[in-house]
């Protein structure tokens, strides 16, 4: 059977830094993205049109952020999308390569932020599975000194956004993708977990606190309910923008309330 036509909305370049500026991103923001293109609608040059027109609505002076996180650096014994055969572990963990910030592909954070890790001038933050791209002014200042032992806490970009002051914008991605959150799981007591991955000099544990996504998308609703989030329509896909410090307050509050202590493992 012939592919269907697309259904549209047609989205350029340049309708795209209109919508988003729209919705109130200014120029010299510095912005942390997560992005569904799919959700988009039919974006004339794809990815490379959606990083060209953030940029153009973010100006010389603003700063273009993106997780680029490496989940699948990690102990094969927990893995479960798929799950690989008990007798494959050793050796998966012997010949597993280490990070490499310059090479290593982002893993299920979708296109567009695999195009702002490979964009001509970006930089990369150094933890092994939780890192972060940037374009911009100040780029370098957000991605440098991502501790390796501090996934997404005091020592990691996340924290360094809050500090200027940036903005979350979703865009067609909902708030189960907000990393932003899980800044607030290290302000909070949170249980200390063991975390597999490949190192430098071989296969390499590391003690961490525990993350999770889980009910992000409820905290979400309770954080859009209580405070201001700028909604609205950029293609086919809703938008959200806040202020990531406003969630990260926001979630140390709610999470001490609605999550369950996990025990330590």
């Amino acid at each position: 059977m012939p592919t269907p036509p697309p259904t549209g909305p047609l989205v350029t370049r340049g309708t795209l830094a209109a919508q988003v500026r729209a919705l109130g991103v200014r120029q010299g923001d510095t912005l942390l993205v997560h992005s569904s293109l799919s959700s988009l609608g039919w974006v004339c040059g794809g990815s490379v049109a959606v990083v060209q027109g953030l940029l153009d609505a973010l100006g010389p002076d603003g700063t273009l952020v993106v997780p680029t996180q490496t989940g699948d650096l990690s102990d094969p014994a927990v893995w479960q999308n798929p799950p690989v055969p008990e007798d494959w572990w050793e050796t998966i963990r012997v010949t597993m390569p280490a990070y490499d910030p310059r090479v290593t592909p982002s893993r299920g954070m979708g296109v567009v932020p695999e195009t702002v890790r490979t964009w001509p001038g970006a930089t990369r933050s150094a933890h092994p599975q939780t890192s972060f791209a940037a374009l911009g002014a100040r780029a370098r200042e957000i991605t440098d000194g991502h501790a390796t032992d501090c996934r997404l806490g005091e020592r990691s970009p996340l924290a360094r956004l809050e500090a200027l002051h940036a903005r979350v914008l979703l865009l067609g991605a909902d708030y189960g993708t907000c990393t932003a959150f899980h800044l607030a799981e290290y302000r909070i007591p949170s249980p200390r977990v063991r975390v597999g991955r490949p190192g430098p000099e071989g296969w390499e544990v590391v003690t961490e606190v525990s993350i999770s996504s889980d009910r992000f998308d409820e905290l979400g609703h309770d954080f859009e309910r209580d405070r201001p989030v700028l909604r609205g329509r950029v293609g086919a896909a809703d938008a959200r923008l806040f202020p990531l410090p406003d969630a990260v307050a926001y979630a140390v509050r709610w999470l001490e309330t609605h999550r369950p202590r996990a025990e330590e493992i």
